[in-house]
């Protein structure tokens, strides 16, 4: 069902916005059961992630990292990318036709689902009341909020008239800028400034702290940088633009160079210097969509909804108003809105059955202390947990062991292997707060470490983990090793 005119007047759950969080909601919600639902989104139902973010930005990421395997690996000839090539097999995966984004595999998935689908921008209307458009719906059990974020365009003069790309641009590029200056330091920064310049574009990024990915370990982002310096980018820390110039400007659509060359002036540590490029990148965070969602008509502001461990929404009474997903300020992580998604469904099916919600099943945990994350550059970042600075500051006695992975699998993967691990660990309880891993394909490495902190593993069980032999993997027994024999009780 796609239709406000053919729409019930009445679900026992509503959502509003269809991205995997809310999708998730949905189908948690009504699951085994005779409950109804319906999603209200105002775009593309798969939403973010599925056609201009985690989708399209891996799926120019990879042929990146499949080209630089081959040259670390002598007998096998690495050439390449084939522009036209990357760029057709990322419109595959975002569904991409004629200059937009096909949803209807979605739509068929909510039809097997039961979930009907309504087209329009939903807003609250009161106590379980949505609107969309002049038309009003009620739901019976609860409202889920899950309508995401959007890109921030810094307040720098000359910049939001010279048009610049965000990530929606980025990620569903179809021509490669010759010369392009990237805002930012964070992920999206990253992985973009990563496939560009793979793609031939001569990358210039502007990052205004010291570092790169100040949210994991120091290491990770040091890699990181190095690593694209080596392959030409100019990156300047401590450097921010101070006023944009683009006299001829033109919006030729998403992933288009937005008309003439774009003069940046940035101010850094040698004083005022001037940047000439065919396109500007802006990715400097983001703000959530919840200024027009009607907030207000139950009590709340605009801006980052708070919840509880059960994502129920607070400061309005009566339990029938939940938050997923990046409004939510927990962790903006399209994994992360998905699991307390299924946490979400699973409460409101409970609640609604008059069932008891002790029990972790029914509680969001885990975007406490360990929330994994990847970070698809070359090399690639993989970390969960606390950082060893998070764990201090939280109040924990703390140990780190590091070392370079230096391994047989490693050497059997690529003559030109190079990555580093690192283990945040709790000397009170003897179990993993934190884990980040540097290196090629790191990323399939997170999840053993992502079990060991959610399900704070002792590392005496570690021991009896035994990695497969050649495996890169093993570089976690050279982990455990060398923090034994740190320890003072070391023979």
């Amino acid at each position: 069902m796609t239709g406000i005119d053919s729409a019930a007047k009445e679900y026992d759950v509503i959502v509003l916005g269809g991205g995997p969080a809310g999708e998730n909601a949905a189908s948690y919600a009504v699951a085994g059961s005779d409950r109804t639902a319906a999603i209200v989104e105002r775009e593309r139902l798969g939403g973010e992630c599925s056609y201009w973010a985690c989708i399209p930005s891996k799926a120019l990421l990879r042929p990146g990292h499949v080209l630089g395997a081959a040259r670390g690996l002598p007998g096998v000839e690495g050439r390449g990318p084939d522009v036209a090539a990357v760029l057709r097999r990322r419109d595959e995966f975002v569904h991409a036709h004629d200059g937009d984004h096909d949803d209807s595999s979605q739509l068929d998935w909510a039809a097997r689902e039961g979930i009907a689908v309504i087209r329009g921008a939903g807003r609250l209307a009161g106590e379980r009341t949505v609107r969309i458009g002049e038309h009003e719906i009620r739901a019976r059990r609860a409202v889920v909020l899950a309508t995401g974020s959007r890109a921030a365009v810094p307040d720098i003069p000359g910049l939001r008239e010279a048009l610049p790309w965000t990530s929606r641009d980025a990620t569903n590029l179809h021509e490669i800028p010759k010369r392009v200056v990237v805002i930012g330091g964070g992920v999206v920064a990253c992985e973009a400034t990563t496939w560009l310049s793979a793609l031939g574009a001569e990358v210039t990024l502007l990052v205004r702290g010291d570092r790169l990915l100040t949210g994991v370990e120091p290491f990770a982002g040091e890699r990181v940088a190095a690593a694209l310096i080596e392959r030409g980018v100019d990156i300047r820390f401590g450097t921010s633009p101070r006023r944009v110039r683009r006299p001829a400007a033109a919006d030729h659509g998403e992933g288009r160079i937005h008309g003439g060359p774009v003069t940046v002036h940035a101010e850094g540590p040698g004083g005022e210097t001037t940047l000439l490029a065919d396109e500007i990148v802006v990715a400097t965070g983001r703000t959530p969509n919840t200024d027009d969602i009607g907030l207000d008509t139950v009590g709340l502001e605009p801006g980052y909804v708070e919840v509880d461990d059960q994502l129920t929404v607070t400061g309005v009474a009566g339990e029938w108003l939940y938050a997923v997903g990046d409004i939510n300020h927990r962790a903006a992580l399209t994994h992360m809105g998905k699991y307390q998604a299924r946490v979400c469904g699973d409460v409101i099916a409970a609640r609604a059955e008059g069932r008891s919600l002790a029990g972790p099943r029914y509680r969001a945990g885990a975007d406490h202390h360990a929330v994994p994350q990847v970070v698809f550059t070359d090399p690639e970042v993989a970390a969960v947990g606390l950082t060893a600075e998070a764990a201090r500051r939280a109040g924990h006695d703390i140990r780190t062991v590091g070392l370079d992975i230096e391994v047989a699998g490693s050497a059997l993967t690529r003559d030109d292997y190079r990555g580093h691990a690192a283990l945040v660990l709790d000397n009170t309880t003897d179990t993993l707060l934190g884990a980040t891993f540097v290196g090629p394909d790191v990323g399939e490495q997170l999840h053993a470490a992502t079990i060991a902190v959610a399900g704070r593993v002792p590392l005496e069980a570690l021991w009896h983990a035994v990695p497969a032999f050649p495996a890169v993997s093993e570089f976690w027994l050279r982990l455990l090793e060398t923090d034994r024999s740190s320890l003072p009780s070391a023979v």
